[in-house]
C-alpha cells in the first residue's frame, strides 16, 4: 500500500473512512518508513526491530538486489533472532499472526516456533494456481497445520477478484481480541493481510465499489475491517488499553498498476526502489484516551520502532546483546516529542541512501537494469528524473546526490555539489553514516539458496487433508534476483 492511498494523505475520492476516522482520534505520521522496499525483508525487520542485512533478510548473489521468500528458498528467519512476541511472553502476553508471515515456510521458520501461539494465515504470498506437479498451491495454516491450498480449497477468482479471504482474516481477529479479554489476558495481534498484493483481491460485497478499480476495492474492504476491529475494541471496553498501529510493509507496486497498484502521492518510484515511493509508508497510531485526537507528527519513524514502542508499552527493554534499530516512539506518540534518528534506505546488501532531517543522500542510485525494464518492468512509470532514476548501478559515495525534501519531496532536484547547503548538511550526514558502518555487522545471508525440494509439497497436516505432493529431489542453487 502506497503513501498516497488514503484520505487522509489526499488521495482524491476519499474512500477510506475508517482509517481517516482512525488519524483524525489518533495520530498522523506523515514521515514513517519501512525497512526494505518490499515484503519480507520489512516484516523481519518489524519483528525484530533489526535491519533486514542484520537480521538475515537479504542476499549476497548480486550487488544491491531486492529478496523475498518465495516458495523456493531455503532460508528464513534465524533462530538466533528474538521476535518480539517471544520477548512478550516474559510480560504474559499471548500473540496471534493474521494473514501473512513470510519470514520462511520450512518447518523450523514456522511463526510458533518464533513466540506466536497462534497463526491463521499463509507462508507465502498467495501466487497463482499452480498445477501442484511443477509448482505446489501455497497452503494456509491454522496454527501448526494447514488447512487447505490457495485456489483450492481458498477460492480467488482471477477474472473477477473475488475472494472472501479479507473477511475470514476479519473474523479471526475478531474471535482472538474478544477470546482475550474475556479471559483477561494481554494479548499481541499482528493482521497482516494482503488484499492489496496482486494479485488483488476483494470479496464480493467490495467489488465494483471504488472509483479505483479493483485496486481501490480491496482497500475499501481493508479500511472497512480495520473500522470494525476498532469498533469491537470499543464494544469490549479495552479500547483506552489498547494501542493500535497501521502501516504497510512497502509502498505501492507501480509496476502492477494502474490496475493492480496503488498510489505513492507525490514521491518518487514504488516497490522495489529505494526512493521515497518504496518505503515512505501511510501510518496512524490510536490509542484513546492516551494519544491526543488529531495530532500529525514529522517524527521519522520505521517499522522496526513498533518492535521496540511494543515491549515498551509491556514495560519490557529490548535485548542489549544485539544492536536494535528501532526506537520508542512513545514519546513522540503521547507528548509530541521529536527524537532526532536517522533513516537508512538499505537494497540488499547495500545502504543505497540515508535521510538526515529533510536531507536525503543517496549513495547509490538503481530503479532497475535496462534489461529487466526493456521487458516492460518498470518500478517508476512516468517518472523519469535524469541521473536519479538511472537503469544501471550508478555509485555517488564520493559526492552523494543530496535532496531536501521539505522543498523538494519527489525527488526531482539534487542540490549543487558546491553550494554551502550540500556542503553543511553532508558534513553532518557523513558523520551519521561513518557512526552507522562501525555498528554493521551483517547476520548470515538468508536469501541467497533455492531449491526446489523444498516448496510446499506436503506442509505438516497435509495427510490429513490428502492434499501431500511428492517433492522433486533436492537440488539446491544460488537464487537468481534480478532487482
Amino acid at each position: 500500500m502506497g503513501w498516497g492511498d488514503l484520505g487522509v494523505f489526499g488521495e482524491p475520492s476519499k474512500e477510506t473512512p475508517n482509517l481517516d476516522q482512525m488519524a483524525s482520534e489518533g495520530m498522523l505520521f506523515l514521515d514513517f518508513y519501512t525497512a526494505n522496499p518490499l515484503c519480507s525483508p520489512s516484516r523481519a525487520a518489524l519483528l525484530t526491530g533489526r535491519l533486514p542485512v542484520r537480521n538475515g533478510f537479504y542476499t549476497t548473489n548480486a550487488h544491491a538486489r531486492n529478496a523475498y521468500t518465495p516458495q523456493d528458498i531455503v532460508g528464513g528467519i534465524p533462530d538466533s533472532e528474538l521476535l518480539l512476541p517471544e520477548l512478550l511472553k516474559k510480560a504474559g502476553y499471548i500473540s496471534k499472526i493474521i494473514g501473512k508471515w513470510h519470514l520462511g515456510h520450512r518447518p523450523q521458520f514456522h511463526p510458533l516456533k518464533h513466540g506466536f501461539d497462534e497463526w491463521f494465515g499463509s507462508p507465502n504470498c498467495h501466487f497463482g494456481p499452480f498445477d501442484n506437479r511443477a509448482l505446489p498451491n501455497i497452503p494456509l495454516y491454522r496454527d501448526w497445520e494447514m488447512i487447505g491450498r490457495y485456489y483450492e480449497d481458498f477460492k480467488i477468482d482471477l477474472k473477477t477478484g473475488e475472494a472472501n479471504l479479507t473477511q475470514i482474516y476479519l473474523q479471526e481477529a475478531l474471535d482472538f481480541i474478544s477470546k482475550q479479554q474475556a479471559s483477561q489476558q494481554p494479548f499481541f495481534l499482528y493482521w497482516a493481510i494482503d488484499a492489496t498484493h496482486a494479485p488483488v483481491y476483494a470479496s464480493k460485497q467490495f467489488l465494483g465499489s471504488s472509483q479505483r478499480g479493483l485496486y481501490g476495492d480491496a482497500v475499501r474492504e481493508i479500511d472497512d475491517s480495520i473500522g470494525k476491529i476498532l469498533k469491537h475494541l470499543q464494544k469490549l471496553g479495552i479500547s483506552e488499553n489498547t494501542f493500535v498501529f497501521f502501516t504497510s510493509d512497502n509502498g505501492a507496486a507501480l509496476i502492477s498498476a494502474p490496475k493492480q497498484g496503488g498510489s505513492n502521492g507525490r514521491f518518487l518510484c514504488g516497490k522495489q526502489t529505494t526512493f521515497e515511493g518504496g518505503m515512505r509508508e501511510p501510518a496512524i497510531a490510536w490509542w484513546p484516551g492516551h494519544i491526543p485526537a488529531g495530532g500529525v507528527s514529522h517524527q521519522l519513524g520505521n517499522v522496526m520502532d513498533l518492535f521496540t514502542t511494543s515491549l515498551s508499552l509491556a514495560g519490557l527493554q529490548p535485548p542489549s546483546d544485539r544492536q536494535i534499530d528501532g526506537i520508542d516512539l512513545l514519546p513522540a506518540v503521547l507528548q509530541g516529542k521529536l527524537i532526532d534518528r536517522p533513516i537508512f534506505y538499505y537494497r540488499g546488501n547495500e545502504m543505497m541512501a540515508v535521510r538526515v532531517g529533510l536531507y536525503k543522500a543517496h549513495y547509490w542510485t538503481w530503479s532497475n537494469s535496462w534489461e529487466e525494464y526493456s521487458k516492460g518492468v518498470d518500478f517508476c512509470p512516468g517518472q523519469n528524473v535524469s541521473g536519479v532514476t538511472t537503469h544501471t548501478q550508478e555509485e555517488h559515495t564520493t559526492l552523494p546526490l543530496l535532496f531536501h525534501l521539505g522543498r523538494d519531496p519527489g525527488e526531482k532536484y539534487p542540490l549543487s555539489f558546491a553550494s554551502s547547503e550540500y556542503q553543511r548538511a553532508m558534513e553532518q550526514i557523513s558523520v551519521i553514516v561513518e557512526q552507522h558502518k562501525v555498528t554493521m555487522v551483517p547476520g548470515e545471508p538468508q536469501l541467497n539458496v533455492c531449491d526446489k525440494a523444498v516448496m510446499n509439497w506436503s506442509p505438516p497436516g497435509c495427510e490429513k487433508l490428502g492434499k501431500c505432493l511428492k517433492p522433486p529431489k533436492s537440488d539446491p542453487k544460488k537464487c537468481f534476483w534480478p532487482h
